[in-house]
């Protein structure tokens, strides 16, 4: 028999165990966010985020593919920080992180311009890394750096609470031409594939949450949009005197699997870093594209096919063979009596345009024949409404509405990748550990929400 005070001191003990693991369990369920903008002079989307010690605000090329973050780092002059340092060579542990290519997995860090007491002689051998520009194709050889990182957390009012760091922020310093060809103030990527290495990953492992994300891409560059790390929902919007929860609203389809994955001139990319969904058809007016159903599929021997998630292409990029059906339809269907369209001499990079006059747009964007990305046979459909299809090409000379999909190519292996303009004011949520993803399309179409009701500010907007 226990006595009363023992029976008190037992109790008492357990309801004390109790909420110290309630309390871990909430401080576990941190919820990151990161600002995101659209650069006008590109059309690719970027990442806010603090970094270096002391902290300051960076500005990095969101990117959905690659396999690791990188920034920029060859001289004192573009990386000063007094908290970095470099891994020591263990091939082994070297080959675990992942920074690239097994054939060289350490290289001396000597010439390596960066101030560091750890690199004062050419025998110092550290772990290597290869980064690339995912717009460009161009690589290079680099090193493995650890710092300092930081992001706002979210509190469950949705106040923005105190910077969340992450101490061992492990990255790829880059040199400073890797940056030719993205937004102007952009010192390096952030990788959100689903890598390891991934910046979701990093800060998940760091804070024991979820390595999953939502992105909301915003559709100007007045707008800003908003990551969310480490959390399934809620994501709310605020319009005017409602606040709602997005992540109710969410349509789901699978992520697949691609089993080869990318090479590029220094980096062997390993398979299922990439979101891949599984597109069966496109609709255009309700009316099927006549396309070779076999491209639609992944390739298992040579990776090739299939349909994926990119934001390093500002437009969608279909394999010829389905540009030319897609597009043949759309005119057609743009043509009919629903529409009366006719297209007009186009600008470049367009291939199929029409005058601006007479055309009417609408919170949902110029009335034009509706796409629909059809995925799961049928069971899901993606729609892409005029604000997603089309892009305004006005100056001088042409007033003009061009449809924003590209042909990609004999070169790209994958049939269709999704670009940034039929992501823009769009939440679309990568939810790893249920190998799904969720999407909310054109937000303006319902409420007339968008990005911007999230209401976060880009603390790196004055970085040119």
């Amino acid at each position: 028999m226990h006595s009363p005070l023992s029976l008190f001191l037992i109790r008492f003990s357990f309801f004390f165990i109790f909420f110290i693991l309630l309390f871990s369990n909430q401080t576990q369920q941190t919820t990151l966010i990161s600002p995101v903008s659209k650069d006008k002079h590109t059309n690719l989307f970027t990442l806010s985020v603090y970094l270096k010690t002391p902290l300051r605000p960076t500005k990095l090329l969101l990117d959905l593919s690659f396999l690791f973050p990188w920034t920029v780092c060859g001289d004192t002059a573009t990386y000063n920080s007094s908290s970095y340092h470099y891994i020591d060579c263990d091939e082994t542990f070297c080959e675990y992180l992942g920074f690239g290519n097994p054939s060289l997995l350490c290289q001396d860090c000597y010439n390596s311009n960066l101030t560091s007491s750890h690199c004062l002689s050419p025998a110092t051998m550290v772990c290597a890394s290869y980064p690339a520009n995912p717009v460009t194709n161009a690589g290079d050889v680099g090193y493995v750096l650890v710092d300092t990182l930081a992001l706002p957390g979210l509190s469950r009012s949705t106040h923005y609470g105190q910077l969340v760091s992450l101490s061992n922020y492990t990255f790829s310093c880059a040199p400073s031409y890797l940056v030719k060809g993205l937004p102007k103030g952009v010192t390096g990527l952030a990788a959100l594939g689903r890598s390891k290495l991934s910046v979701q990953a990093q800060f998940g492992s760091a804070l024991s949450t979820s390595h999953s994300l939502a992105i909301c891409f915003p559709g100007s560059s007045e707008s800003t949009g908003v990551v969310f790390f480490g959390t399934h929902g809620p994501y709310f919007v605020f319009s005017k005197s409602n606040k709602i929860d997005l992540s109710k609203n969410l349509t789901y389809t699978p992520l697949i699997h691609n089993p080869i994955g990318i090479t590029y001139d220094f980096l062997i990319s390993p398979p299922y870093n990439e979101y891949y969904i599984g597109l069966t058809s496109i609709r255009v007016n309700g009316q099927h594209a006549p396309i070779n159903a076999s491209l639609l599929t992944i390739n298992k021997e040579n990776g090739f096919g299939g349909t994926k998630i990119a934001t390093r292409t500002p437009y969608t990029l279909l394999e010829p063979s389905i540009y030319k059906a897609f597009t043949e339809l759309f005119i057609k269907e743009a043509s009919s009596s629903s529409f009366n369209l006719t297209v007009t001499n186009p600008v470049k990079p367009f291939k199929v345009c029409y005058s601006a006059k007479g055309l009417m747009v609408t919170k949902k964007g110029p009335k034009v024949p509706i796409i629909d990305f059809v995925l799961d046979r049928e069971n899901v459909v993606w729609r892409i409404m005029g604000a997603n299809s089309m892009v305004r090409v006005k100056n001088k000379k042409v007033d003009l509405w061009c449809l924003g999909f590209m042909d990609g190519g004999v070169k790209e292996k994958t049939s269709i990748v999704m670009g940034g303009k039929q992501l823009e004011e769009n939440l679309v949520q990568f939810d790893v550990e249920s190998n799904r993803l969720g999407f909310f399309s054109l937000l303006t179409s319902h409420h007339s929400l968008s990005c911007a009701d999230f209401k976060v500010t880009d603390f790196a907007k004055h970085i040119k």
